[in-house]
C-alpha cells in the first residue's frame, strides 16, 4: 500500500509538470534543456566548450525587442538559439555569439585589415607605397603613408580667379583648362613669346593723320563688323612661344584683304615666319615684332588658306602649323623666293603642304608706329583696320575673359614668387 502510495503521488506530480509544459512557450523553458537534448550530462559539457566556435548572430544577423522568428540553428546542442535582445535574461537562449557580435564585446579578433594599411589616402581612395598623383602642376609621391608633394607656382591659381570675380576689378576670371597642369614658369615660357620693343622699333616716329574728334568715335567698334570676311580670328600658338609671328601675320593679313577690298582675303603663315625669318629668329622661343615685319616687306610671306568655316584646317595651307615645333626637321625653312626685278618676288619652291597648290607669295608696304593714346588707336583700327601691340602681360591675364584688364596683385602672402612679368604681342580689333 505504501508503495501504490508512492507511485501515485509520483504521478501527481509527473501530471503537474507536464500540464505547466503545455501553458508555456517554447522560449520560457530552461534552454540548457533543448541545448542537450538526449545527451549525457558529459556530452552537454563538450557541446558548451565548443559554443565559442560557431558563428551564429554573425551569419543570420541581430534584432531589436522580442522577435521569434530572429532564431537560428544551433547544431551542435540539437537546439535553436536567438539573436534578438529579448533572449538575454535569467534563462538565456541567446546564440552564443550574441554578446560579441550584437553587442559589439569583441572576444575574436577583426576579421577586417588593419585601419592603417601600408599606403596612403587620398580623397577616400587608397594609394600603394609610391603611387604618384598630380595636383595641378605639382605631383605628389606617397612615401612613409604620407604624401610628399612639389612646391611649384602653378599657373593656374583658382584663388585669384574666384578674389577677381568676387571684386569690382572691371573684368572676369576664368579657369582656361589649357593651362591647367603648368607651372607659372611654363606659361610665361611657352605661352607668349615677344621680345621686348628694340631701341629701333622705339625711335620709330609716330604716325600722326587728322581724325574725327573723339566726340565722333562710336562707343562699340568691331572690324569684323565693318569688314564681315575680310578679318580673321586668332590662330592657337599652343606652347609655342612665338606670338611675335602669330600676331604679325594675324594684323597683315586683315591689312591687305580690307586694303585689296576683299580681293586677297587668305590668312597669312605664322609658321613661314617662325620657320624663315633667320635673322635674330628664335622660332618659338620667342622673337621680335619688327624683325618679323622686315621679313614680310623684304621677302614677302606666302599664303596660309584656311577654310572659312573652320579655321583649325591648317592641312588645307601651304605652309601650316607644324605640330611639333622642337624637332630639327621643322626648324628648317622650307620656301624660298626670288626677285623679279621689279620689286615682286616669287616662291622657287612647291608648298609644304602637298595639298595647296598655290605658293604665292605676298608682300606689305612699310609698318608705321602710332601713337599709344587710346584715341588714336580707336581712329587707327576705324580707319585702316586692326593694329598689333606689344603689351606686358602679369600672372593674372592668363584668366581674362571678358571687360576691361587691369592688373590684379596677387592676395597671397609670398606675393613674390607668385608675380610675373613679361612682354606679348597681341592683335587689336575694337
Amino acid at each position: 500500500m505504501w508503495t501504490r502510495y508512492k507511485i501515485l503521488i509520483f504521478s501527481y506530480l509527473m501530471t503537474e509538470v507536464c500540464a505547466e509544459t503545455h501553458s508555456l512557450s517554447p522560449r520560457e523553458v530552461d534552454p540548457g534543456l533543448n541545448f542537450t537534448g538526449n545527451h549525457s550530462i558529459f556530452e552537454g559539457t563538450r557541446h558548451k566548450r565548443a559554443i565559442f566556435q560557431g558563428q551564429y548572430c554573425r551569419s543570420f544577423g541581430c534584432c531589436e525587442d522580442r522577435d521569434d522568428a530572429c532564431v537560428t540553428q544551433f547544431y551542435e546542442a540539437n537546439a535553436l538559439c536567438y539573436c534578438d535582445s529579448f533572449c538575454e535574461r535569467e534563462n538565456s537562449d541567446c546564440c552564443p555569439d550574441y554578446k560579441s557580435f550584437c553587442q559589439e564585446e569583441k572576444e575574436w579578433p577583426p576579421l577586417k585589415q588593419p585601419l592603417d594599411p601600408e599606403g596612403c589616402s587620398r580623397d577616400s581612395q587608397h594609394y600603394e607605397e609610391g603611387s604618384v598623383v598630380k595636383e595641378n602642376c605639382n605631383s605628389c609621391t606617397c612615401s612613409g603613408q604620407q604624401w610628399n608633394c612639389s612646391q611649384h607656382v602653378c599657373l593656374v591659381h583658382p584663388e585669384l580667379i574666384e578674389h577677381i570675380n568676387k571684386g569690382d576689378y572691371g573684368w572676369t576670371a576664368q579657369n582656361y583648362s589649357q593651362f591647367w597642369g603648368m607651372t607659372l614658369e611654363e606659361g610665361f615660357k611657352f605661352r607668349l613669346g615677344t621680345l621686348p620693343p628694340s631701341p629701333t622699333l622705339l625711335s620709330m616716329n609716330e604716325m600722326t593723320a587728322s581724325f574725327p574728334a573723339r566726340a565722333d568715335l562710336p562707343e562699340v567698334f568691331i572690324s569684323s563688323y565693318k569688314w564681315p570676311g575680310w578679318t580673321h580670328g586668332p590662330l592657337d600658338q599652343k606652347n609655342c612661344a612665338a606670338s611675335w609671328a602669330f600676331s604679325t601675320a594675324s594684323v597683315a593679313a586683315d591689312r591687305i584683304a580690307i586694303q585689296s577690298k576683299g580681293r586677297f582675303t587668305a590668312n597669312l603663315s605664322p609658321q613661314n615666319l617662325i620657320s624663315c625669318c633667320s635673322k635674330s629668329r628664335h622660332g618659338c622661343h620667342s622673337g621680335s615684332i619688327d624683325r618679323a615685319w622686315w621679313f614680310l616687306r623684304k621677302r614677302g610671306k606666302v599664303l596660309l588658306n584656311l577654310e572659312s568655316n573652320n579655321l583649325l584646317l591648317v592641312s588645307h595651307a601651304c605652309y601650316p602649323l607644324f605640330k611639333d615645333q622642337n624637332t630639327t626637321t621643322n626648324n628648317i625653312c622650307a620656301m624660298a623666293s626670288r626677285s623679279d626685278g621689279r620689286g615682286k618676288r616669287h616662291a622657287t619652291k612647291p608648298c609644304p603642304n602637298s595639298y595647296e597648290k598655290s605658293n604665292r607669295i605676298y608682300q606689305c608696304s612699310p609698318p608705321y608706329r602710332i601713337s599709344s593714346n587710346e584715341t588714336e588707336i580707336m581712329r587707327e583700327i576705324i580707319q585702316n583696320g586692326p593694329v598689333q601691340a606689344i603689351m606686358q602681360v602679369h600672372e593674372d591675364f592668363f584668366y581674362y575673359k571678358t571687360g576691361i584688364y587691369r592688373h590684379v596683385i596677387s592676395t597671397n602672402e609670398e606675393s613674390e614668387k607668385y608675380r610675373k612679368l613679361r612682354t606679348h604681342a597681341v592683335k587689336l580689333t575694337g
